[in-house]
């Protein structure tokens, strides 16, 4: 029986790759470029799935091919605000995602970041680098202790609770958390965690906030300039989610007129080109796009993918899938 043809759209583990190459008739992106729209509508054409990631962008655009040969998008990470929805389900498209194996070294590197900021790492690591350390003084660099504050987290998912886990257990952090649904009350004990109505309750409370929620148009510019003055004027924003969460020109504002006391992103609003005047905030924290990069989250989403193309070309219903 001939073997379901399969596009990786970028460079994967090699022990994933391996296992795909045995189990599908498997082609890869050998360039390890993003794909343009035109790509993506002939790999639509002569392929039965398509994996893509989050640099590859299906906007109806790259999807309006109405002789699509592909049946399945199989993601490689847990948001999929890069392909559009309706496109996809007017093409009668399978998209399935993979949660849970990377929620703990996104909540690293969101704990990284925030201890970053909070410590002022990023300008320590930059002076010494440059030659300007002039040795130990009582003024130098003195950032903000962690342990005991308050920590903000808007949305409740599995990365925002491996978060609200570090923080609590780990620094003994008062957690307050807003997610657009009822979170059940055992849930958030496990945490001692306080969930709150709106984003805008939640902002004044905290000393540090850190973004878990979804991408795309409803959330897009969630935290704005309006959003920004709410909290405390020393209090630190962290993304980990999406950059298209927040008004970056907005934090510029705020981060250079000092109106918030730093902030640190793992995501940019049209990554890799990150605004030049980012680059000039000295109480800013960046990181490029390093949520999921352990080799276990890494080689377990690709793992995780080839379940969820097993279930399908199976005749199953795949595991993660979300449409």
């Amino acid at each position: 029986m001939t073997k379901p043809s399969v596009l990786v759209t970028r460079r994967w583990p090699a022990a994933v790759e391996a296992r795909l190459a045995e189990d599908y008739n498997t082609v890869l992106n050998t360039g390890d470029t993003p794909m343009s729209p035109a790509e993506i509508r002939d790999a639509l054409k002569h392929y039965d799935a398509v994996l893509p990631t989050v640099t590859d962008t299906l906007s109806a655009e790259a999807l309006d091919v109405p002789t699509a040969q592909t049946k399945i998008l199989a993601n490689y990470g847990v948001g999929y605000s890069h392909i559009c929805e309706p496109s996809a389900r007017e093409l009668g498209m399978t998209v399935t995602n993979t949660p849970d194996v990377l929620s703990e070294c996104t909540a690293d590197i969101a704990m990284t970041l925030l201890l970053m900021v909070a410590r002022r790492a990023g300008e320590g690591e930059r002076e010494l680098r440059a030659g300007n350390w002039t040795g130990w003084r009582p003024t130098h660099l003195v950032g903000t202790k962690v342990s005991g504050k308050t920590l903000g987290i808007i949305g409740y998912g599995r990365i925002g609770q491996e978060m609200a886990r570090r923080a609590h257990h780990g620094f003994g952090m008062d957690v307050v958390i807003y997610n657009r649904s009822h979170v059940a009350p055992d849930v958030l004990a496990k945490c001692n965690a306080t969930q709150v109505d709106t984003v805008d309750d939640l902002l004044p409370l905290c000393d540090f906030v850190s973004l878990h929620c979804p991408g795309g148009a409803a959330n897009r510019q969630l935290i704005n300039g309006q959003r920004l003055d709410l909290m405390k004027p020393d209090a630190f924003l962290i993304n980990t989610a999406r950059g298209e969460v927040i008004d970056e020109h907005a934090l510029i504002q705020a981060l250079m007129f000092d109106t918030i006391g730093g902030a640190a992103l793992d995501v940019f609003d049209g990554e890799p080109r990150i605004s030049s005047d980012l680059l000039q905030c000295d109480n800013l924290v960046m990181l490029p796009h390093l949520g999921s990069a352990t080799k276990e989250a890494r080689e377990a989403m690709g793992f995780r993918v080839i379940e969820n193309l097993n279930d399908f070309f199976n005749g199953k219903n795949p595991r993660d899938k979300v449409i």
